[in-house]
């Protein structure tokens, strides 16, 4: 009886992890995206710009392994939450939206700068 009740509860686990991770990939893509819009292009440079950043202070030996992660894992935040914000304006993002995204972009750079700079 346990094991049957334990198969079940794989199974029901099983599923509604399957239909989280559904739920969120379709999330992600957008079917309106409208490639070259200027606030998308814009934050969309700038995590670019930082990651390239990340990766020469890595390759410099002015950040480690533990930091690069980290800065990473804020920006592919920032990533999440600008394509949840495409999402529900049909690839676009408000001036709000791009402030705020800039604003947590800014406050990444600063602490990326920091480390490269040891100040």
């Amino acid at each position: 009886m346990k094991n049957v009740m334990t198969s079940r509860f794989s199974l029901i686990a099983f599923g509604l992890v399957t239909a989280f991770a559904s739920a969120a990939a379709a999330a992600q893509t957008s079917p309106t995206d409208i490639p070259g819009h200027p606030r998308v292009s814009e934050v969309n440079q700038r995590l670019d710009n930082q990651q390239n950043r990340i990766q020469n202070g890595v390759a410099d030996g002015q950040i480690n392994a533990k930091q690069a992660t980290r800065d990473e894992t804020h920006d592919a935040n920032i990533a999440q939450r600008e394509s949840r914000d495409e999402a529900e304006h049909g690839g676009h993002l408000t001036k709000q939206e791009q402030k705020n995204l800039n604003k947590s972009l800014n406050k990444d750079s600063s602490h990326i700068k920091k480390q490269r700079t040891g100040t």
